[in-house]
């Protein structure tokens, strides 16, 4: 998807995401993705790692804040995230976290939901359990009408899997949605989380 006219992958956006919560260089992007697992959503070695944040450099999307060495270690370049990167984060996830019908970035956009406001990803995903609801209707509409004309059942299984899929997403956004809009829920950056973190970039 093209972003402000930059086209953005999954990756990306994760890598923009991590500069919002701090500088950083790309080992430290790789240590954190890999904690937070957010490798099972996309492919993270060194080499896409570093292709992505050279992309994004060029895009002006980051920009170099300075490079560190360290005894006989490589040299590490620290990124940090410009506005226009930033604003392209909150847009790629508002649209994605809006659409119905791409789930691989639909799961990176919850994962990064949290770089919206909370209203706005409560309605956001308001918005997609009135779309699946009204999606189930139709499949259970269709089911209903394929068994009144006798279509033998294992001409329907795909269906089958599609409702019950739908079923379970819809009784998860169901209870999902009021705890996001609970004040109690927390929202936003961790500052424990950021605290760690330095100390850890202090013993790299």
């Amino acid at each position: 998807m093209i972003v402000n006219d930059v086209p953005l992958t999954p990756l990306g956006v994760m890598v923009l995401a991590l500069l919002r919560e701090g500088d950083m260089h790309p080992y430290e992007m790789a240590r954190l993705l890999k904690a937070r697992r957010h490798d099972r959503m996309v492919t993270c070695t060194n080499g896409t790692l570093y292709h992505t944040v050279a992309r994004l450099h060029g895009h002006g999307l980051l920009e170099e804040v300075g490079v560190d060495r360290e005894g006989n270690r490589p040299e590490r370049t620290t990124y940090r995230v410009t506005e226009r990167g930033s604003a392209a984060v909150a847009d790629w996830v508002r649209r994605e976290l809006g659409s119905q019908s791409r789930s691989a970035q639909f799961r990176v956009a919850l994962s990064e939901a949290h770089n919206l406001e909370r209203d706005e990803v409560v309605a956001l995903l308001t918005n997609r359990l009135d779309a699946l609801r009204a999606k189930l209707d139709a499949l259970d509409t269709g089911r209903a009408g394929a068994a009144a004309r006798r279509v033998p059942e294992q001409y329907l299984l795909e269906l089958e899997r599609a409702s019950i899929l739908h079923r379970a997403e819809i009784d998860w956004l169901d209870a999902l949605i009021p705890r996001i809009a609970s004040p109690d829920f927390p929202w936003g950056p961790d500052p424990d989380d950021l605290l760690a973190r330095r100390k850890a970039r202090q013993n790299d």
